[in-house]
């Protein structure tokens, strides 16, 4: 069975991006286990320190996995801090990374219309220059998610549908080996 890392882009109790990941985590379960990384006590990325005990479990934690699956929301047009923060802790050395040819499966959310559709044009362009594979299909950005969430889970089930299914996808090409 495949072995997912989620990383997770907001550290708000209610976040919408948190109860999607965790839903997603409860509905995958069938194919693949889908572990959700903490990474907000992970310090500020500083390349003069060697990677503190926070950063060192996440690194591991990608190594070990078979993908990685980011759910994220659109802060200012991008990538939160805390998720670029985790990401380039994990990113060295450059080029030579857990991160190189880890598969990654992308969703974004957010309260507002496009879904964080900028958001996820970011990470991709952070993934792609680590060398990481984001998983190839249509984009997925979730719309008015703050909306569709009721007691920390993801409760809009046509919402749902299809991010569920491209994990689907994307744990079956996992399975197959590529």
């Amino acid at each position: 069975m495949p072995k997912l890392l989620g990383l997770c882009g907001s550290l708000r109790a209610a976040s919408s991006s948190a109860a999607l990941m965790r839903t997603l985590a409860e509905r995958i379960a069938p194919e693949a286990t889908l572990e959700i990384a903490d990474i907000a006590s992970i310090p500020h990325y500083n390349a003069d320190l060697d990677a503190p005990p926070e950063a060192t479990r996440l690194i591991n934690g990608i190594g070990a996995a078979d993908g990685v699956v980011f759910v994220t929301p659109e802060y200012n047009y991008s990538v939160p801090g805390l998720l670029k923060n985790a990401i380039d802790w994990a990113s060295r050395p450059a080029y030579q990374s857990v991160f190189k040819d880890k598969p990654a499966f992308i969703v974004s959310v957010s309260g507002g219309f496009l879904g964080g559709a900028r958001a996820q044009g970011h990470l991709k362009y952070i993934l792609n220059g680590m060398l990481a594979v984001p998983f190839t299909g249509q984009e997925i950005a979730v719309p008015h998610a703050n909306a569709k969430v009721e007691d920390g889970r993801f409760t809009d089930e046509a919402a749902l549908e299809f991010p569920l299914a491209e994990l689907q996808r994307f744990v079956g090409m996992l399975r197959d080996g590529g």
